[in-house]
């Protein structure tokens, strides 16, 4: 049965390591629900973050496949379960269709959102969440007139005490007393 995960790999910083991950996961015919790239807390290790809904084994498949990759340092798999993730939205909304009766002060309290800008003709609210509560706002502030909506993909820590560069350490001595690369965590 398909179901959500989160991949999170880490990679060094080189041109092409997108391109190599989407041909992976096109020829398993698995989409990418959301995606992010960004910094990691290693200098000179990125990480991307993909969401995608699969099965248990396919999910492990693509992973063994994606820690193959030369530029791949190390990747993860996780359950929602398994991480503190959040995505963050921006809604630029009509000023009249808000300004209506107490609208914006009811939709951005209640949904724990922030107003950004305010000017004539718009404002920007900004909800930081998960999916489902970015989705539940932009249906309350369709009837005052969105004029622009945008979603970020999902940035996710794990739950798990060991880090990064506990990991990297284990490679470096993986790798120093054998060729191959180290298995997966999950």
């Amino acid at each position: 049965m398909k179901q959500e995960y989160t991949i999170s790999l880490f990679t060094e910083d080189h041109i092409g390591i997108l391109s190599q991950i989407t041909i992976i996961l096109t020829r398993r015919q698995i989409n990418i629900e959301s995606i992010t790239a960004s910094e990691s807390a290693v200098k000179g290790v990125q990480m991307l973050t993909l969401v995608v809904k699969t099965t248990p084994e396919m999910v492990q498949k693509v992973a063994r496949q994606m820690q193959k990759l030369v530029d791949v340092l190390k990747v993860f798999v996780h359950t929602s379960d398994e991480i503190i993730y959040q995505e963050i939205a921006l809604f630029k909304v009509t000023t009249k269709g808000l300004m209506s009766g107490n609208v914006i002060d009811n939709v951005v309290r209640a949904h724990h959102a922030r107003i950004l800008e305010v000017s004539p003709e718009y404002i920007v609210i900004e909800k930081t969440g998960h999916k489902s509560e970015i989705t539940e706002l932009l249906q309350k502030l369709e009837p005052c007139g969105v004029l622009q909506f945008v979603r970020s993909g999902r940035v996710a820590i794990t739950k798990q005490v060991k880090e990064l560069n506990a990991y990297l350490r284990e490679m470096d001595e993986a790798n120093r007393n054998t060729p191959e690369k180290i298995e997966i965590y999950n």
